[in-house]
């Protein structure tokens, strides 16, 4: 039925296409302007809507920048602030968004602000936080700021070059842009990716000479989070009464990962930066014990008993690892 819908939905593609294309050569023209800043910008983003893992990338560099004065600018979706928010010890999810507040939490060093104007947000932290180098998380297609850096994300199974525009498609932004980027990277690779198998996706995506294509595998750990001391190994949960609870763009991979580990969970699948209302918690808040994503955890957390969460990361080849942590030094 969704393919039909989307199929059908083709004449409008072509009409958001236009229009996309239309404000790009605005900005390429310098009709519209782009503003660059004094302090270094690493650009996180993707040409698509959702599930190219920007946020586990965002984190990947905040612990390459550790010894580094860092701050994180991202738009805070669904948030229910308004303007410029800078975190502080009492922000709660719902005044940064759920990934900001994730990062929040995980980095307590990191300077962590929402602003949908990324213009505004950066001179704010200038002004506020003086930091060495602001992380913007999920700004690709904000063309009203240059970054010193910009890193493009585009996932093995949905290659930014197969897609269509939305809402036939998942494009919010034009393909050709991806000659912006620095580095792209190919994001939810297979575990056991080959020379053959990169060097077929690289020639697909065409990279330019100044852009390097890198290749990332999803890294989950072997073990259930409470956010606390408790830490399950996942062979202690197959069999148990579980619920998976996701509100992500993409869930397949998680869903495909715990089958293979053998573990067995009735799935509760909402869309992305769902906000569970009491009618949804109660078709899931009896069961032994309920396992969502990070980013879910950090709105369920305080509604529901037994909820835990398994945290991934991006795993990079050592020499792909090598390429992205010189490129980010090399900024300074």
């Amino acid at each position: 039925m969704l393919q039909l819908l989307r199929k059908i939905a083709f004449p409008i593609s072509l009409i958001y296409a236009l229009v996309v294309h239309v404000r790009n050569f605005l900005f390429d023209a310098g009709i519209f302007s782009s503003k660059s800043y004094e302090t270094p910008t690493i650009c996180v983003g993707n040409l698509s809507v959702g599930g190219t893992g920007k946020t586990p990338m965002t984190e990947y560099l905040l612990r390459i920048l550790n010894n580094r004065k860092t701050a994180v600018l991202s738009r805070g979706y669904k948030r229910k602030s308004k303007g410029f928010y800078l975190a502080n010890d009492a922000t709660t999810v719902m005044e940064l968004g759920d990934e900001p507040y994730q990062m929040h939490k995980k980095f307590p060093e990191v300077a962590v602000a929402v602003d949908a104007d990324r213009r505004n947000g950066i001179e704010k932290l200038e002004k506020l936080v003086n930091p060495e180098v602001i992380v913007l998380d999920d700004a690709f297609q904000h063309r009203k700021v240059k970054p010193t850096f910009s890193i493009l994300l585009t996932t093995h199974q949905n290659l930014y070059v197969d897609d269509w525009y939305l809402p036939t498609g998942s494009l919010r932004d034009a393909k050709k842009e991806a000659k912006r980027a620095d580095l792209i990277i190919v994001t939810k690779c297979p575990q056991d990716i080959d020379d053959i198998e990169r060097n077929a996706v690289e020639e697909k995506l065409g990279p330019l000479k100044h852009q390097q294509v890198l290749f990332a595998n999803l890294a989950y750990h072997g073990y259930v989070s409470d956010g606390g001391e408790e830490k399950i190994p996942l062979n202690e949960l197959k069999n148990k009464k579980m619920a998976l609870v996701t509100g992500i763009a993409s869930p397949g991979p998680l869903v495909r990962y715990l089958d293979g580990a053998g573990i067995d969970c009735k799935h509760f699948e909402f869309g992305d930066h769902h906000h569970f209302s009491e009618s949804d918690i109660a078709q899931f808040k009896d069961y032994e014990l309920i396992l969502t994503t990070e980013k879910d955890f950090v709105r369920l957390k305080g509604r529901l008993d037994r909820l835990y969460f398994l945290e991934i990361a991006h795993s990079f080849s050592e020499k792909d690892e090598s390429v992205l942590k010189n490129a980010i030094e090399n900024l300074f």
